[in-house]
């Protein structure tokens, strides 16, 4: 096919706290994001989604048999848009949909290194996250860390997904004293905290990008927009609370994946987290999405 982009939506609050973000494909679709795409895209449409509920039978990994569905059927449709020669960007949902991403990658004989765009890693275990909900666990079970879910962890023809030296976490604002923070070092993860990006994004991406890049021929970049402070950009499922640690300014983050989009090496993009209910003007989203192609059409485009 002719164009760059494959879209993929994937309507699914399965791993999160509450429902929301099955909305967000259709949200970002209204919003534009398709025509507004330098390259052309050719949407291939939605996988089977889910709306999240209340699950007494696994409390601390909320409806895992409808995350690891919905990342199989993810898995499956990236399958299809790289088969296609074009560039898979997944529009979620919530973070776990990532694991079916990188799935769909390995299966295809295209393992990817990760980049992380994410307020926090996504490194909890239901034995470390008491409220259970899987999209904070994405990374955790694509690494399959001890204390993942099977079911999750192995949707894949391999398990692990991936290697620690094949991820870079880029944005994220933990504390000094946190357990995700000392699993990133733990297990060796480049990561570069939201106060580098602040001080110089630019600079601070293209050392995430070196990272990246030396990990292997193919990355894909994961994005949650809770990466984003939410007094500049109100769209995440999860608020940060305005203050103290501060998320990235719009700005900050176009000016980060317009370095990363115009790698030789990147490969697709994933969207998460989007809350259309959580917008407070209907301005919100639309102006979001435009920057976000400006982004991804390269450094030209977007200044």
């Amino acid at each position: 096919m002719d164009e760059r982009w494959g879209l993929l939506g994937v309507p699914s609050s399965a791993g999160a706290h509450t429902p929301g973000l099955e909305k967000g494909p259709a949200a970002l679709r209204a919003a534009g994001l398709a025509s507004l795409l330098v390259g052309g895209v050719h949407d291939y449409g939605d996988v089977p989604g889910f709306r999240w509920r209340a699950d007494l039978s696994r409390p601390t990994a909320k409806n895992v048999d409808a995350v690891a569905r919905v990342a199989s059927d993810t898995a499956a449709g990236v399958e299809r848009i790289l088969a296609a020669g074009q560039l898979p960007f997944v529009i979620g949902g919530d973070c776990s949909i990532t694991v079916g991403v990188v799935a769909g990658f390995v299966r295809a004989g295209m393992g990817p290194a990760l980049l992380y765009v994410d307020g926090g890693p996504d490194l909890y275990t239901p034995g470390t996250r008491a409220n259970g909900n899987l999209d904070s666990m994405g990374l955790a079970h694509l690494l399959a860390i001890p204390g993942h879910v099977p079911a999750l962890a192995g949707i894949g023809p391999v398990t692990p997904l991936l290697s620690a030296a094949s991820v870079v976490s880029y944005g994220h604002a933990l504390p000094a004293v946190d357990v995700e923070l000392d699993l990133l070092n733990a297990l060796g993860i480049t990561h570069l905290h939201a106060d580098e990006v602040h001080a110089d994004p630019v600079r601070a991406a293209e050392r995430a990008r070196a990272a990246i890049e030396s990990a292997g021929p193919r990355f894909v970049v994961h994005c949650d927009v809770d990466v984003l402070s939410f007094n500049d950009t109100p769209l995440a499922d999860v608020p940060d609370s305005g203050d103290e640690p501060i998320g990235l300014r719009l700005p900050e983050l176009a000016a980060s994946l317009s370095v990363f989009a115009s790698s030789p090496r990147f490969a697709g993009l994933v969207l998460t987290e989007v809350n259309p209910d959580h917008a407070p003007e209907p301005d919100v989203l639309p102006h979001f999405v435009t920057t976000l192609a400006k982004a991804l059409a390269g450094p030209e485009v977007s200044r």
